[in-house]
């Protein structure tokens, strides 16, 4: 299945999206929340969808997508999870997985405006693949690891380059302003994709393709994030893992390349659907 939320930032409502278009599951009386996954929300959904989808309600063309979730408990990052991000990054391949937060409050829908922080200089882009987690995880098996998620979205992970890498080199600094999490336009659960290791990630800025990879460059794999993460904090559902970025991002250019009002993120994952961020300037309230 592919899950969405749409409608205005606060009041989003449940949808799913298949051959046919894009539907309203408001009916089926849950969003998709820690609660909707903890409770076998996808099978229970599946099941009402193959009994209801006939009076479901289509959604308008032009309806604004919010996140595909709601708020999770943690955003959880992995830095440096592709070699060549590492290598224009100036910074050593790690051997074992750079773990960050990312603000719950930073998420967004997939096609909102990008705000620039207020005082920022040096805010850059990151495509990166998203895990979604389905139930609680805690000191996972390694073997066991892809029982514990329920699909995948796409991500761009937004970085403040000065905040994170220049104030003390707290990375949580940088990654942490509103609209610095654009999830989605889809959680699609992992049965629809069947190699998470072969898909292609992309970002073009501005029309210029910058970023193009392949999750299969990806130095920490899926199952073993899912296994890491648990030792150390238990994953509640619906908590998410951005799994890190491949090479082409604004600080590894020569000379370094910074988002400006009005330019364009474009980006998408094999599978996972595109999403399109627009640059703004903060403004006061």
């Amino acid at each position: 299945m592919k899950l969405i939320r749409f409608g205005q930032p606060g009041e989003e409502k449940p949808g799913i999206v298949t051959a046919e278009g894009s539907f309203d599951v408001s009916a089926f009386g849950e969003d998709y929340g820690e609660k909707f996954f903890a409770a076998n929300g996808l099978e229970r959904l599946a099941q009402w969808w193959a009994a209801n989808s006939g009076s479901a309600p289509r959604i308008p063309e032009g309806v604004r997508l919010g996140p595909p979730l709601q708020r999770p408990s943690k955003i959880i990052c992995i830095g440096l999870n592709y070699a060549d991000h590492a290598k224009e990054s100036n910074m050593q391949l790690p051997t074992e997985p750079i773990v960050f937060f990312k603000s719950t409050s930073s998420l967004v829908g997939p096609d909102d405006n990008l705000v620039i922080p207020r005082n920022s200089k040096k805010t850059d882009w990151e495509v990166e693949l998203a895990v979604v987690i389905g139930k609680k995880a805690s000191y996972v098996e390694e073997k066991d690891a892809m029982d514990y998620v329920a699909g995948y979205a796409l991500h761009n992970d937004y970085s403040e380059r000065e905040f994170q890498l220049e104030r003390n080199g707290q990375w949580v600094k940088g990654k942490s302003a509103d609209t610095f999490a654009p999830l989605g336009p889809w959680l699609v659960t992992k049965d629809e994709i069947s190699d998470v290791n072969k898909l292609r990630i992309w970002l073009s800025l501005n029309g210029k393709m910058v970023q193009d990879g392949n999750t299969a460059n990806l130095i920490f794999k899926v199952p073993f994030l899912v296994h890491y993460l648990s030792q150390f904090m238990t994953l509640l559902p619906g908590d998410v893992i951005s799994t890190g970025t491949p090479a082409g991002v604004g600080l590894g250019m020569n000379p370094q390349v910074y988002i400006k009002e009005g330019d364009v993120m474009e980006l998408g994952i094999d599978g996972l659907g595109t999403s399109r961020q627009q640059a703004v300037a903060w403004k006061p309230e």
